[in-house]
């Protein structure tokens, strides 16, 4: 239609709309965001709202058991409590003690000893005697005593077959 030059007056109306078409766009995307804005700034207050009520809650309860113990009292609580659990650690400690010294007299041991050897000389049994005569551990090496009987068993044991072979040979 332009080339042609015969409706340059179509054109321009054309030109205008497309013009007011794109503005009206720009105006429609600008309302758009001030709108999801105020609707953020509603949710915020919403939210402050809320907060506010659960801190007045809050409050309250906090008032009311500030009202029915006071933080002297609860001081004064915990004092006694810290002085009665030192006082109980105290006489455990001492507890603990006593019983330790009674249960490790020195002569327990002797007693326990006299006894024991009291009920084993009743019975016919000497551990005085039987002590003494107990085997002393080997003073060698570990393990070379068991290798010299492995030796001397190896040795008796060959003896023992040339002793048969020998009598398989004379008969």
């Amino acid at each position: 239609m332009a080339k042609d030059g015969k409706n340059n007056e179509g054109v321009k109306i054309l030109v205008k709309q497309l013009l007011a078409l794109r503005k009206q766009k720009t105006r429609s995307m600008t309302a758009n965001s001030q709108i999801t804005g105020i609707r953020m700034q509603g949710k915020t207050m919403a939210s402050n709202v809320k907060m506010s009520e659960a801190m007045a809650s809050t409050t309250t309860a906090m008032h009311n058991m500030n009202e029915s113990l006071s933080p002297q009292q609860v001081g004064q609580i915990m004092q006694d409590f810290s002085k009665e659990s030192a006082k109980m650690d105290m006489s455990e400690e001492m507890i603990n003690d006593t019983l330790d010294d009674i249960l490790t007299e020195s002569g327990d041991e002797g007693e326990e000893d006299a006894v024991m050897n009291r009920i084993l000389d009743e019975i016919g049994i000497e551990i005085k005697g039987q002590i003494s005569k107990a085997p002393a551990p080997s003073k060698a090496r570990l393990g070379e005593a068991a290798k010299a009987k492995q030796k001397q068993s190896v040795d008796e044991e060959a003896d023992e077959i040339e002793k048969q072979l020998a009598r398989l040979r004379a008969d």
